[in-house]
């Protein structure tokens, strides 16, 4: 092979080298590839409502068990609820019973100065909401919502839906609103 021949070999070899290049350039204008990224829900402890009823001293314990049955109901629709719109990641809040339980036998978990943060933090969620109904009178009610980031303790929704009248559909209905309430705003759920 002489110097001339092996020039052009090489000369051949590049031209090859950048058509291919070419076609692969041309190929990749052609062909584009969309990837969508879907963030991860954030994860939260929703703790259970509770009843908070102004005349208390009134109620029969027919009426006081009856809403605490619909305080059990509306917590489960509203963790469910949550966590099927993909709102948050709901965790089981059975893995820190004992501490809220503990917590509970003292005071009220909406008013207890950060133990719901100490709730979260224990189970290892970055943000813990805490769901209270006042009662003022069978007619007058309402469902209360308040969820705080676990890391900072900074509020991060707090809303309240009116309920008129004390039963299973119009506490269904509150929950529901609240959770319409929570998807709708782009700060507190996504």
């Amino acid at each position: 092979m002489t110097v001339r021949d092996s020039l052009v070999s090489r000369v051949g070899w590049r031209r090859k080298a950048r058509a291919l290049l070419h076609a692969f350039a041309a190929g990749a204008a052609f062909c584009t590839v969309s990837v969508t990224v879907f963030a991860a829900p954030r994860t939260a402890a929703l703790l259970d409502c509770a009843v908070i009823d102004d005349n208390a001293q009134y109620s029969e314990l027919g009426a006081v068990q009856a809403e605490q049955a619909r305080a059990a109901m509306i917590s489960e629709r509203l963790r469910s609820q949550v966590e099927q719109q993909g709102l948050y990641k709901v965790a089981d809040n059975r893995q820190a019973a004992l501490l809220i339980d503990g917590f509970k036998s003292t005071q009220s978990l909406n008013a207890c100065n950060g133990c719901e943060l100490e709730i979260g933090r224990r189970l290892g969620v970055q943000r813990v909401g805490v769901c209270w109904v006042q009662k003022v009178s069978n007619l007058i009610l309402n469902i209360n919502l308040r969820i705080e980031d676990t890391a900072s303790g900074q509020i991060v929704f707090q809303r309240s839906v009116d309920m008129r009248g004390n039963t299973d559909q119009s506490w269904r209905r509150g929950t529901d609103a609240l959770v319409g309430l929570l998807a709708a705003d782009p700060d507190a759920a996504h």
